[in-house]
C-alpha cells in the first residue's frame, strides 16, 4: 500500500489506516479479544501502518489489545490514541488538565506496549483549559520523547489556531464522508493553510455507505446508533437516495460501495487519510482494496453535483454529544 504525508508534518503513514474504536466500544459488545489481535495483524500484514485507540475506547481495553496485537511490529507501525475525558470515560465529561494528560500518556504507553506514542490526540476540546495550555503540555511530552506529534480531534479553528500556534498540529481527526461533508465548509482550507493533515472518522457514515442498511435495520442494544437522529427509523429511510447514488457508482466501477465511499476521500486530497473500522476479515480486505478504484475529474464533478442536490435528513448526534464539538 502507499503512503501519505499527512500535512506538514512528516509523519507518513499507509493511505488507509484501521479505526480500532469498535472492537471493543460503540458498535455493541466488544468481539473476542484473540480475534481482535488477530484482525489487527492481519491489517498490518496487507500494509496497514496507522492505527488509532483511544483510552476512551474501554475505557483503557482498545490500547491495552491494540499493544498486544502489534509489540512484535512496533518499529513498523503508527500509533495514534487520544486523552481528554474524565477517568477515560465520556459520560463523565471533559478533563485536559494538564496533569490528567500526562497521566493518560504514562498510561497509556504501559497498555500500548511502547517507549512512544506516535500521535497523541486531544480527543475532545475542553473549554475548561486553556487550548495553548494543552498544547504547551503536549510540547514537553514530545520533548521528553514520550509523544511524536500533536493532533486534535472534533476541534474548532479557533482553537486549531490557538493549539498550532504553541506545538504545530500534525493532525485534526473529524468525521467526513459523503455522509457528513461540514468539514467543506471552512474546516478543510484552513488545514490546508496550516499543513495540517485530516484524518477522517466513520468515513463509510457510520456504516450507512455500505448499502446494508435500510429503514428496518435494528442495531444492538449497546449500539451507540440508537442515540443518533440519523439513524432512527425516519431517516435511514428518507436518506436512501444517497446509498442508491453510491451503489450506482460502485456499479460503475466494478467496485463495493464501500470502496467507492472511501475512494471519494481519498481523492479530496492527498494529506487524507481515513481510518475506517471493521471487526471482520472480509470487510478489511474490502475496504483496503479501496485504493484500486479510479474516480476521474469528471467523476468527481458529478459526484459533487449529485451530492449537493441530496437533502439528507437527521443531525448525526444526539444534543447531548454535540455538545461536546468544539464549533
Amino acid at each position: 500500500m502507499k503512503t501519505r504525508e499527512l500535512g506538514r508534518s512528516g509523519l507518513e503513514v499507509s493511505e488507509i489506516g484501521l479505526g480500532c474504536m469498535g472492537l471493543s466500544f460503540g458498535y455493541g459488545p466488544p468481539i473476542e479479544r484473540s480475534e481482535a489481535v488477530s484482525l489487527i495483524r492481519a491489517a498490518h500484514e496487507r500494509g496497514v501502518t496507522f492505527f488509532d485507540t483511544a483510552e476512551a475506547y474501554g475505557p483503557g481495553l482498545n490500547e491495552d489489545v491494540l499493544g498486544e496485537a502489534l509489540e512484535p511490529v512496533r518499529d513498523q507501525v503508527v500509533i495514534a490514541t487520544k486523552f481528554g475525558f474524565v477517568n477515560g470515560v465520556p459520560a463523565k465529561g471533559l478533563d485536559s488538565r494538564p496533569d490528567r494528560i500526562r497521566q493518560v500518556a504514562d498510561e497509556a504507553l504501559k497498555r500500548l506496549r511502547t517507549d512512544r506514542i506516535d500521535l497523541f490526540y486531544q480527543h475532545r476540546v475542553d473549554p475548561g483549559v486553556p487550548i495553548e495550555d494543552v498544547a504547551g503540555t503536549v510540547k514537553d511530552l514530545i520533548a521528553a520523547g514520550k509523544v511524536k506529534h500533536f493532533g486534535m480531534s472534533e476541534a474548532g479553528i479557533d482553537a486549531i489556531r490557538g493549539a498550532h500556534a504553541v506545538q504545530p498540529v500534525a493532525a485534526l481527526q473529524s468525521e467526513y464522508s459523503m455522509f457528513w461533508r461540514e468539514p467543506e465548509n471552512a474546516l478543510l482550507p484552513v488545514l490546508d493553510e496550516l499543513g495540517i493533515g485530516f484524518v477522517p472518522f466513520a468515513p463509510l457514515g457510520k456504516g450507512f455507505l455500505t448499502g446494508k442498511m435500510s429503514a428496518d435495520t435494528v442495531f444492538a442494544q449497546d449500539d451507540f446508533r440508537n442515540t443518533v437522529p440519523r439513524f432512527q427509523t425516519d431517516a435511514l429511510k428518507a436518506n436512501q437516495g444517497l446509498v442508491e447514488l453510491v451503489v450506482s457508482l460502485a456499479a460503475e466501477k466494478s467496485a463495493t460501495p464501500a470502496q467507492v465511499a472511501l475512494a471519494w476521500l481519498l481523492a479530496q486530497r492527498p494529506s487524507i487519510v481515513p481510518i475506517p473500522g471493521t471487526t471482520k476479515l472480509h470487510r478489511l480486505e474490502e475496504n483496503l482494496g479501496a485504493v484500486a478504484v479510479e474516480l476521474t475529474e469528471p467523476d468527481l464533478a458529478r459526484i459533487r453535483k449529485a451530492l449537493t442536490a441530496i437533502e439528507l435528513v437527521g443531525e448525526r448526534y444526539s444534543a447531548a454529544t454535540q455538545s461536546l464539538i468544539n464549533r
